[in-house]
C-alpha cells in the first residue's frame, strides 16, 4: 500500500495553480524539492486536509482525505515550517498538553528526544531559536507511534551537526515497513542523505519522481567544448549551464556516445539544471 496516493490534484491561487499526481510508497523516505513558490507547502496542506483542493483525489495511509480522515490523524506526525506550537508552554507542558491530545502520546519516548535533541524543559516555546523550535516540533511529531510523517522544511535553521543527527531519527523511522516520511526541504544536501525517492516540483507542476539510485544510473555530468555539445542529440540533454570555458551537461547515460565522460551527478545539480533548460 501506498502511503500517500495523489491522483489529479489541483489547486489554484491568483498568479499560481498547482497540478500534481504523486505517490509515496510504504517503508520510504520521499523528498520534496523545489524553489520557494514552487507549491510543496500547498501540497503539504492538501495533505494535511488543511486546504480543500479544486479538484482530485488525495489517499493518506489508505484514507481518503475528504471523507473521513479523522481515523488516520493519529498516525500521522507533522512538522511545519512554522513550527505551530502553542508559545507560551515549555517542553514539559508541551508533553501534558499532547497527552490528552494523542491516544498513543508516549512520555517515555518524549523525553528522550528531549534529551537526544538538547531541548529544556523549563524555556518558553516562544523564547526558543527557530533551530529550538524546528528540534521541539520534531520531538512532539515522534512521540506519539506515528505511521507517517509529514515535514516542511523539518531541518531548517538545524546547524550541520543537529541536521546530521535528526535526518539520522527520520531515516531509523522507515526502517519499519509501514513507516514513511515526506519531506520537503530547501537543503537539498540532507534530502539526498535519507530520500528513497525524489521529486521535483517547479511553478506548480512536477518536473520528476523517482527513485533517487535509479536518477544516478540514468544521468550523468558531462564537461564539454561547445562544439561537443552542439553534436549532442538534443534528446540526450537534460539541463545545461554554458561558460566562457565550455558546457556543464547533464545528459542522458544511454542516450549519448559510449566514450563520453560522465561524472556522477548530484539531485542538486540535476534539479538546478532541468530548471534553467525549462526556463530556456
Amino acid at each position: 500500500m501506498n502511503a500517500i496516493e495523489i491522483r489529479g490534484l489541483e489547486k489554484r491561487y491568483p498568479g499560481f495553480d498547482l497540478k500534481l499526481d504523486l505517490e509515496l510508497p510504504q517503508g520510504c523516505i520521499l523528498g520534496l524539492i523545489g524553489e520557494n513558490g514552487a507549491g510543496k507547502s500547498t501540497t503539504i496542506r492538501a495533505i494535511l486536509g488543511m486546504i480543500r483542493p479544486d479538484a482530485g483525489q488525495i489517499s493518506v495511509l489508505g484514507h481518503d482525505n475528504s471523507r473521513n480522515f479523522a481515523p488516520v490523524r493519529e498516525d500521522i506526525g507533522v512538522v511545519l515550517d512554522e513550527g505551530g506550537l502553542p508559545s507560551c508552554l515549555n517542553a514539559a507542558q508541551l508533553g501534558k498538553v499532547m497527552s490528552g491530545i494523542y491516544r498513543n502520546w508516549d512520555q517515555a519516548v518524549y523525553e528522550d528526544y528531549l534529551k537526544k535533541l538538547s531541548l529544556p524543559k523549563d524555556k518558553a516555546y516562544k523564547d526558543f531559536s527557530r533551530g529550538m523550535k524546528m528540534k521541539q516540533a520534531i520531538a512532539v511529531a515522534l512521540s506519539h507511534h506515528p505511521k507517517l510523517l509529514v515535514l516542511d522544511e523539518a531541518t531548517s535553521g538545524l546547524d550541520p551537526v543537529v541536521r546530521d543527527e535528526v535526518v539520522e531519527i527520520f531515516s531509523d523511522f522507515t526502517r519499519d515497513e509501514e513507516h514513511a516520511v515526506l519531506i520537503s526541504s530547501h537543503i537539498v544536501s540532507d534530502l539526498e542523505k535519507i530520500c528513497d525517492y525524489v521529486a521535483f516540483l517547479h511553478k506548480g507542476r512536477l518536473l520528476l519522481c523517482e527513485e533517487k539510485d535509479a536518477l544516478r544510473d540514468q544521468y550523468g555530468l558531462a564537461q564539454l567544448s561547445r562544439a561537443d555539445f552542439a553534436a549532442l542529440d538534443e534528446a540526450a540533454v537534460i539541463g545545461h549551464r554554458a561558460s566562457p570555458y565550455g558546457v556543464t551537461a547533464i545528459v542522458r547515460r544511454d542516450a549519448v556516445p559510449s566514450g563520453l565522460a560522465l561524472e556522477p551527478v548530484s539531485i542538486e545539480d540535476l534539479f538546478i539544471l532541468m530548471v534553467k533548460e525549462g526556463e530556456q
